[in-house]
């Protein structure tokens, strides 16, 4: 059966992202719209339709028009929606790419997405330096002091130039995050301006921001697909004021959230495992918290009661991907309509199916299956991967997400289990066939393995068994490994084993190790 959205239908305006997302901030005079958590220094939402175009016509000055790929590799900062939304506002691409990456990473996203210009942080310059030329970057740009031939983004805001005129077709690429789908090494996502409007006007449908009165403390990576539309792009349509952290700390995280008085709090399950047991958070005042939204993992209930017991707030949790813009589903923002282990029901004009995955056809509620989604949402496909577009997307516009679920017979679905092969730690996704690969360049290793063992703190960590050909320890193993992978990528545990478990066809049963080793 087909499972619709209980929620009304939405009307998806037939216009540019950075014309949607701005179309109020003028009237919003001198709210704060981002705030540097570091420096205090704050931009006023009637100073951000200006910034943007200015810096639309400092990137059209550097050649920077429609159709145009430019790479994002920061940390957050208040000029990081700035910078896409003027890409938005030049019909031109950004594709974000994560502050953790190593060489080998940056370099396969910036020659696959065949990015022109690369918008970054001195910082990070160590990751970049070598990497720019053999990729074809043709400028780089840098929101903080340049190094070498880079120039700072605050000179692209100088000149008051008028920007190019433009066409935009709501239905063209605006943004182009890196997902590893349902296996594989990461893709292009190809996401259009409709896409991400249409998922921020679902998200409102479920009152995920309170217009014009919401504050939040945004540490979530702008580079994934949760921190860039949920909580950046979603809450300066909605007059949110963001509170801009450019990595995590827990006590710095406590101090901003009491210090800004923040209302709604966008976490990730290790957050809310620290917010419901870690006893830095006694004592402090959360009285200003009326909701957490927790979104990239799945979270038990018993982490849910203590956690909102403790901050004395509601808990609303989303569910999707980067191939969906990503929600697809939420629970009720109203306590007392949600079930525990469930990620709600369908966001408004979403449709959902569950399949069982030998038939192919739909199972009764209840009973698990892949849960396929289709809607406005919904990505255009894989960039440069028409195989892998077909596996996921059918030709019913049905996209299969590589989660195994039911829906209960109200309509609500829970997720039990993961079709798909990656590993979720900190919500960060680790592609298993990627470390196997780097193991297996390792003279002493000859068959390796890798699964998500569960984890409290981190949701899963990536564990490796491996068969040995010459002797070897764990410990060298996993610090080989973690040269050369970013930080997030870490295998945390190593095992030995005498023969890695295949299928005939010589696929690894990853089940079998999972289910053979849980401790």
């Amino acid at each position: 059966m087909i499972y619709r959205s209980p929620r009304p239908a939405i009307e998806i305006p037939d216009m540019p992202l950075a014309d949607f997302v701005l179309a109020r901030a003028s009237e919003r005079g001198s709210r704060p719209a981002l705030v540097d958590s570091v420096t205090g220094r704050a931009l006023a939402y009637n100073q951000l339709p200006d910034l943007v175009d200015r810096a639309a016509a400092g990137l059209a000055r550097l050649g920077v028009g429609k159709g145009d790929v430019c790479a994002i590799f920061s940390p957050n900062t208040p000029e990081y929606p700035i910078a896409m939304l003027a890409l938005a506002r030049l019909g031109a691409i950004a594709t974000t790419a994560s502050p953790l990456y190593t060489k080998s990473d940056l370099g396969r996203h910036l020659t696959d997405s065949r990015a022109r210009v690369l918008i970054t942080s001195s910082l990070l310059s160590p990751a970049w330096t070598d990497v720019v030329d053999a990729a074809g970057i043709e400028q780089v740009i840098t929101f903080d002091r340049p190094t070498g031939k880079a120039i700072d983004f605050n000179e692209l805001l100088d000149k008051p130039d008028d920007q190019p005129p433009v066409t935009i077709d709501p239905g063209e690429i605006v943004v182009l995050p890196y997902s590893s789908g349902t296996t594989g090494l990461p893709k292009g996502v190809m996401l259009t301006h409709r896409n991400l409007i249409a998922n921020i006007l679902q998200l409102d449908g479920v009152n995920h921001f309170d217009h014009d009165r919401d504050t939040t403390v945004a540490f979530l990576p702008f580079f994934h697909i949760y921190g860039m539309v949920v909580t950046a792009l979603s809450g300066l349509w909605s007059g949110a004021t963001i509170v801009v952290m450019p990595r995590f700390d827990l006590e710095t995280y406590l101090d901003l959230v009491e210090r800004h008085r923040a209302t709604l709090l966008h976490v990730v399950p290790p957050v809310v495992v620290a917010l419901a047991k870690h006893p830095s958070v006694a004592g402090r005042d959360f009285s200003s918290i009326r909701k957490l939204f927790s979104g990239a993992a799945p979270l038990g209930a018993s982490t849910i009661e203590q956690c909102t017991c403790r901050i004395n707030c509601a808990m609303q949790q989303g569910y999707g991907l980067t191939e969906t813009s990503p929600a697809t589903h939420t629970t009720s923002d109203l306590p007392e309509k949600n079930k525990y282990g469930s990620i709600g029901q369908p966001l408004s004009n979403t449709e959902c199916r569950v399949v069982d995955l030998a038939t192919g056809t739909d199972v009764t509620p209840g009973q698990d299956g892949e849960i396929w989604v289709r809607g406005p949402q919904v990505m255009r496909g894989y960039l440069n991967c028409p195989e892998a577009t077909r596996a996921t997307i059918d030709d019913e516009g049905w996209l299969h997400t590589g989660d195994i679920g039911h829906a209960d017979a109200d309509g609500d679905f829970f997720i039990v289990d993961r079709l798909k092969e990656l590993i979720k730690y900190k919500g960060m996704q680790v592609a298993p066939a990627e470390l196997e690969a780097l193991l297996l360049t390792h003279p002493a290793v000859a068959d390796a393995a890798v699964v998500p063992l569960k984890e409290e703190a981190a949701g899963e960590i990536p564990r490796a068994f491996v068969v040995l050909k010459a002797p070897a320890t764990a410990d060298e193993l996993m610090a080989y490994v973690a040269e050369r992978v970013a930080s997030y990528k870490k295998i945390r545990r190593l095992d030995f084993i005498e023969a890695i478990p295949k299928s005939p066809s010589g696929k690894i049963l990853r089940r079998l190790l999972r289910d053979a080793a849980v401790s």
